[in-house]
């Protein structure tokens, strides 16, 4: 097992004493004993499950998102299916753009795409910064109805946004990318509107984390998808992490935990968890006892199997799960999860094997 790095100084946990939650997933995102090790997986609900396949065929994922009481409907179906430790609220990272005047559609087979991607300074001073609980309406109202349904479950509701570089990053490919190849040249060669455009991304993803807060979400996740794919050390500490510095700390005030969660930034792990964040979400390219380490172990941390392990025959999939646990060690302060979202063609036995096989392998 890897020894504590003590690269990143511990957030203090917030509860104690009397205060202490109940939920397993909510000790563990505070250090605090646990009876077996918590368990919920990045995208829970989703494709690979047939219920929510059969709503799909019936609404467009922004009907989904859009409509409080059937984005409830989905974030509810692998709960019930499994028995999960948290649910997250279903959602899109992207939405907080149209609010901001960037025009989004989701187009079949092709992934997300913004009609008017930013090409140009002017582009970034255009953008507006109104309120969530003027824009995101719908995702907040679910919030509240999970909150009012899971409550008495003792199931706790996660809600999420993406992190500024991410949401940056579609605004300006105008969807996914290979290469962020426009990223990259808006980064260097228009410095001081980079940085406008991301002040303004903390200015509204801070507005509407805490807004899920205040609507009943009992953890915050930030996903940082594509900075490990676009950019090395150098540009991510100089152009990068300060904006994430700032969200972390104006969502610290919301009083919830936190998690931050990249993807692919393994050649700078402390620096991306020095950003901030009660917990740190680690992907699969680490093993955990490693990742774990160079973040420290005075850390909780939230993962890390492979997703695509559940594809496996069950055999080779327990082997796995087993490895992670077996480098977690039975420390305090570990969420058990996979090291990204889970995949359309992940067969619904296998999460449910999964689940219980972390319940029944961890329990005191």
């Amino acid at each position: 097992m890897a020894e504590q790095a003590g690269v990143t100084a511990a957030p203090t946990p917030r509860a104690s004493g009397e205060h202490e939650p109940a939920s397993l997933f909510l000790r563990a995102c505070l250090r605090l004993p646990v009876e077996r090790t918590p368990v919920w997986l990045l995208r829970q609900a989703g494709r690979y499950m047939p219920e929510y396949r059969a709503l799909r065929e019936q609404h467009s994922l922004l009907e989904l998102v859009r409509t409080p009481e059937l984005a409830a409907e989905v974030t509810l179906q692998p709960i019930d299916a499994f028995g999960l430790d948290a649910a997250i609220v279903f959602a899109d990272i992207l939405p907080p753009l149209v609010g901001m005047g960037l025009e989004l559609e989701f187009v079949q087979g092709d992934g997300p795409r913004i009609g008017n991607p930013i090409g140009r300074p002017r582009d970034v001073d255009l953008l507006a910064v109104p309120p969530a609980e003027e824009t995101m309406p719908g995702t907040l109202e679910a919030i509240r109805i999970l909150r009012r349904e899971l409550e008495p479950r003792g199931v706790p509701v996660i809600g999420f946004a993406g992190a500024p570089f991410t949401l940056a990053s579609y605004a300006i490919e105008g969807g996914s990318s290979r290469d962020f190849t426009r990223t990259k040249a808006f980064m260097l060669s228009e410095p001081a509107a980079w940085r406008r455009l991301l002040a303004k991304l903390v200015t509204v993803q801070a507005d509407y984390l805490d807004a899920q807060a205040r609507a009943g979400a009992q953890a915050l996740q930030v996903f940082d998808s594509w900075v490990g794919r676009a950019l090395g050390r150098e540009d991510y500490v100089r152009s990068v992490a300060p904006h994430s510095r700032d969200l972390f700390a104006a969502i610290a005030r919301a009083g919830v935990p936190t998690i931050n969660f990249s993807l692919g930034t393994s050649a700078y792990l402390e620096d991306v968890a020095a950003c901030g964040g009660d917990v740190v979400g680690l992907d699969w390219q680490l093993p955990l006892d490693v990742a774990w380490g160079r973040v420290g172990l005075d850390r909780p941390v939230q993962g890390n199997l492979d997703p695509t392990s559940l594809l496996a025959a069950w055999r080779v999939l327990r082997q796995r799960v087993d490895d992670v646990l077996d480098r977690a060690a039975g420390r305090p302060g570990h969420v058990f999860n996979v090291g990204h979202g889970l995949v359309p063609q992940t067969p619904v036995e296998n999460v449910r094997r999964l689940v219980e096989h972390v319940r029944e392998r961890t329990s005191t």
